[in-house]
């Protein structure tokens, strides 16, 4: 009775909040990384962050498909039509998303046909690859959606804080995912892992928190090689 009881209260309160308090040190990790601390504070290395750049540019190309497959998972098991629409969102806003790379970079004198994916970013987008699979089932695969676009919503809505330092070059980069309005859809996408895990199988809600450590592991392997560069 105890157990159920415990269940209830977490499904209450949301089993994102409940694994973030649990898994708090890798989660900070991931969200207060020594490279999003340097942009914060203004002593980033514009090596790094130029590296940081090109590399994202090629994870955000393996990350559309991999958002096209939550939504074609979102069709076929959700209980809810607007959990479409939301993902739907996001999958629009991708296209400006590569073209805004492709503008930055250039403006940052990188040359993206140079660009050659490192270590973390091959194991990142072969981990997402792995999770387009049709077994893996819609509520594992919209709990890392959300944590892999939450992540950067807070790294980057950090370096955005009143007394922050970001250098003036990169506070456009910051405001592109560090914006109230990204996070509102961060919040939706929370709501939809929330709704999901509230009502799924143990083995499921084992296998989405095992992919969200993941998640964390691999944002923080990314940043290891950006801020590594400099």
């Amino acid at each position: 009775m105890e157990g159920k009881k415990t269940r209830e209260e977490v499904e209450k309160s949301g089993m994102i909040d409940t694994w973030m308090r649990k898994h708090r040190l890798i989660y900070t990790g991931a969200t207060k990384h020594p490279f999003i601390l340097s942009i914060r504070d203004g002593t980033v290395d514009l090596e790094a962050f130029k590296t940081w750049l090109g590399q994202d540019y090629i994870f955000v190309r393996a990350f559309a498909p991999f958002v096209a497959s939550v939504l074609i998972k979102a069709w076929k098991e959700s209980d809810d039509s607007s959990d479409m629409e939301v993902i739907l969102s996001g999958m629009a806003s991708l296209n400006d998303e590569i073209a805004w790379f492709k503008s930055e970079t250039a403006k940052w004198g990188v040359q993206l046909s140079e660009v050659v994916p490192q270590k973390a970013n091959q194991d990142y987008c072969r981990f997402l690859e792995s999770l387009m699979s049709p077994d893996v089932e819609y509520t594992v695969a919209i709990t890392a959606f959300w944590a892999i676009e939450a992540v950067y919503q807070a790294s980057f809505a950090l370096c955005l804080e009143d007394g922050s330092k970001t250098p003036a070059e990169l506070r456009e980069t910051c405001q592109r995912w560090g914006n109230d309005g990204f996070g509102q859809y961060c919040n939706s996408l929370q709501k939809i892992a929330n709704r999901r895990l509230g009502k799924t199988p143990d083995d499921v809600l084992t296998k989405a928190e095992v992919t969200l450590l993941r998640v964390l592991e691999h944002e923080v392997e990314f940043w290891n090689m950006s801020h590594g560069a400099a």
